[in-house]
């Protein structure tokens, strides 16, 4: 009889890509789930994942046993999902996947409502870039998922997947005090030329939508600096670096040097919550996705920062 708890280990592995990044997904130790997969050797007697290099790759039998995993999984997930819905109250446990200012901004106050409101319901959240999210939720790893897109690059969702508006997030061009556009009350974003760009690296979202925005109004960008988190990039332009565009969710208050100018039009990334179709009828998803969507107002009035002439005085 093949343990739930490994073919979950497995699974983890293959949509994860290493035994460290599905530990942290399953809220394990890399050492426990090396441990649950050797047993799942052992009782299959079977090779389910050979040394590359400095990680892991599954063999093909490994493959093979992971997709069953999956259906074994959606099974047991459409079993709890009739069960919570009988007993009509959210509860057992969520995992939720969120990028990260949506983590920092957003998510907090949402996880210490539920927490108060529905003590059964056991709630983890865990820091993904949406791009990767989407694909998580889809193949079960995560339960839900908070992702956004821009005006001009909507989020697809997968076969499968459902989707409910959370809210718009606002983004503004942080400019170093001193420069050009510091005094203006909007900036045309046919006048970006010629700018030194602070932005997050290629394969981001903001990067992607960065690019495409300056180019589709005639400019090549000159990215001269590149970061992660948002932190970083605006020390870069306090620093007198460059100016960068970053949204308002999680940005925090600016430091002393830097100078907000609403771009016009302004852009705006939209938030989602996603999950399987299959729990749809979850109280877990439904109260979170109802939570997710009444914080919203309080934390986009809340990262609505002052106008410059109170901030910088």
């Amino acid at each position: 009889m093949l343990d739930l708890q490994r073919l979950r280990a497995l699974h983890a592995v293959s949509v994860h890509g290493t035994v460290g990044a599905a530990a942290a997904a399953l809220g394990f130790t890399p050492s426990a789930v090396s441990q649950q997969i050797a047993k799942l050797e052992r009782e299959t007697r079977t090779v389910l994942l050979e040394r590359e290099g400095r990680g892991v790759r599954l063999t093909d039998e490994a493959w093979q046993l992971a997709e069953a995993a999956a259906e074994l999984l959606a099974i047991v997930e459409r079993a709890e999902t009739r069960l919570e819905e009988r007993r009509g109250v959210p509860s057992g446990r969520l995992t939720i996947a969120a990028f990260a200012s949506a983590a920092r901004g957003l998510l907090p106050s949402v996880l210490a409502d539920l927490a108060v409101r529905h003590p059964g319901l056991d709630a983890r959240l865990t820091e993904v870039d949406p791009h990767l999210s989407v694909d998580l939720v889809a193949k079960g790893a995560v339960d839900l998922v908070v992702a956004h897109d821009w005006d001009i690059a909507p989020l697809p969702a997968p076969a499968g997947v459902e989707q409910a508006p959370v809210g718009e997030d606002l983004c503004d061009l942080l400019v170093p005090e001193g420069h050009r556009f510091a005094g203006r009350t909007a900036v045309r974003r046919d006048e970006l030329g010629g700018e030194r760009w602070i932005c997050q690296p290629p394969g981001r979202v903001c990067h992607d939508w960065l690019m495409r925005t300056l180019r589709g109004a005639g400019h090549e960008p000159d990215i001269v600096h590149q970061a992660d988190e948002n932190p970083t990039l605006v020390a870069l332009v306090a620093a007198g670096l460059g100016v960068a565009l970053i949204p308002r969710l999680g940005r925090g208050p600016l430091p002393a040097g830097v100078v907000e100018v609403p771009l016009d039009p302004m852009p705006v990334r939209r938030l989602y919550a996603l999950w399987r179709t299959g729990a749809a009828r979850r109280p877990a998803i439904a109260e979170t996705v109802r939570t997710l969507r009444a914080h919203w107002p309080t934390v986009a009035a809340r990262t609505s920062p002052p106008r410059q002439a109170a901030a910088h005085a």
